[in-house]
């Protein structure tokens, strides 16, 4: 997302703050479905326990965390403030960079994904594909260069 001025929140004086994000996932209602998204096509390293729970502590931390307007959501997706009628309102957002944006992108549409957005750089530079999960996340597989570690 692009970058602007810091808003803090109220003064850091309270009892505990928050070190960093530890996780985050969608409720899965459909395993199936969510499993050939995350694990067969995203290929995520999950490990699976009881209840088929999937988890893993093996992906880098989180980047950014964000409170993404659905305004702006939807402008990004579609060109337009408002977020289309015939589709889900997604209740969260979830960007996995990937090492190749146009090969995901390839993948899920070879794999009958619908694509909100196809391989497309973004004004403030990070190239984007986006698709609803079956969840009802807005996922974005990703190349946001300012995140990458310099080599």
């Amino acid at each position: 997302m692009p970058r602007s001025r810091t808003t803090h929140g109220p003064p850091r004086d309270s009892r505990f703050k928050v070190l960093f994000v530890a996780g985050f996932g969608p409720v899965v209602q459909d395993a199936s479905k969510s499993r050939a998204l995350y694990v067969d096509t995203l290929r995520l390293p999950f490990h699976e326990s009881s209840g088929a729970y999937l988890h893993t502590e093996e992906l880098a931390g989180t980047k950014a965390f964000a409170l993404w307007p659905l305004s702006q959501a939807a402008e990004s997706c579609f060109g337009t403030t408002r977020w289309p009628e015939e589709l889900p309102v997604p209740q969260a957002w979830l960007e996995f960079d990937v090492s190749d944006v146009g090969r995901a992108t390839a993948e899920l549409t070879r794999q009958g994904y619908r694509l909100l957005v196809s391989n497309r750089k973004e004004p403030w530079g990070q190239t984007v594909t986006r698709l609803l999960s079956p969840e009802g996340l807005l996922v974005g597989l990703t190349y946001t260069p300012w995140m990458r570690s310099k080599a």
